[in-house]
């Protein structure tokens, strides 16, 4: 195994895959990089002593302004950007969660220079990050999961 040379740096970053009463996913422009100006899913950098979940908990409402229930965890995608690619070297270490919406409504903030809801018909047609999809497809399962195992769709 490798030590990381100077100037690398691992990023631990956690996203969610939020999903309003109407089935819509609710995606941000960013505004920063990495990804600047593509739209994304709400979610950052994990501060240290903050656990994965109230980190994600944090971004979403930092960058749209919406409290949410998470439901599960979908899995890990990983960015590796490097000076080849005209870029400092980063690997981000994403960890992404299922969650519901509380009601309010969406305000981008942050790192988010626009945040609205999309059907999933919507997102076929956004030019994406394909660990973006992949997340989203999966996320569409668990939330099909959590419901079928909770039919009136209360949490408890």
């Amino acid at each position: 195994m490798s030590a990381s040379g100077p100037g690398e740096t691992i990023v631990l970053g956690v996203g969610a895959v939020v999903w309003n009463e109407r089935h819509e996913v609710l995606l941000i422009r960013r505004s920063k990089p990495p990804r600047q100006n593509e739209w994304s899913l709400p979610g950052g950098k994990v501060e240290f002593g903050e656990t994965l979940r109230a980190a994600a908990t944090r971004e979403v409402r930092e960058e749209t302004g919406l409290a949410i229930e998470i439901v599960g965890l979908i899995d890990v995608a990983e960015l590796v950007l490097d000076r080849a690619a005209g870029a400092e070297d980063k690997h981000y270490v994403l960890v992404d969660f299922c969650a519901r919406a509380q009601p309010g409504d969406v305000v981008a903030g942050s790192d988010a220079a626009e945040a609205r809801w999309f059907s999933l018909g919507e997102i076929e047609t956004l030019p994406l990050w394909s660990e973006t999809r992949r997340i989203i497809a999966a996320s569409a399962k668990l939330l099909e999961q959590s419901c079928n195992n909770d039919p009136d769709g209360s949490s408890d």
